[in-house]
């Protein structure tokens, strides 16, 4: 498991959060699979793969394991912690740690429907019960 900071002071792409979430799916893969994955959602060369698959190995976030001539990924950065760490990144920078004014901007932006405003109102009834 990565060390609970690891992740708030770890600075990854958005090309890089893609590889990894093909890794958070499933692991672990050689950069051929993880190319294949990724195919649908970008038109990215093999050698583009490899260099994001080397940085993040270099950062830390995934780890390799020989397998014959090819190496197999897995991730290190585990997946919540990094949403935790980039959630509340973006709370801090954008909304001063306010959690209110976020919703009220994602709310002003895009119409909630009816089972997001029942989802909120579930959210606000737990956080009160506990």
């Amino acid at each position: 498991m990565s060390p609970p900071d690891q992740a708030a002071t770890m600075s990854i792409s958005e090309a890089e959060a893609q590889v990894m979430e093909v890794l958070w799916q499933r692991h672990p893969q050689s950069t051929d699979e993880i190319a294949q994955a990724l195919v649908e959602r970008q038109d990215w060369q093999l050698a583009t793969i490899k260099t994001l698959v080397n940085r993040l190995f270099n950062k830390g976030a995934i780890s390799a394991e020989k397998d014959g001539r090819r190496y197999l990924y897995s991730p290190v950065l585990q997946r919540e912690s990094w949403l935790s760490a980039q959630s509340m990144g973006l709370l801090d920078r954008l909304f001063q740690g306010r959690l209110t004014p976020l919703v009220a901007h994602f709310s002003a932006q895009r119409k909630l429907d009816a089972a997001e405003l029942k989802a909120l109102k579930q959210l606000i009834q737990d956080y009160e019960n506990d």
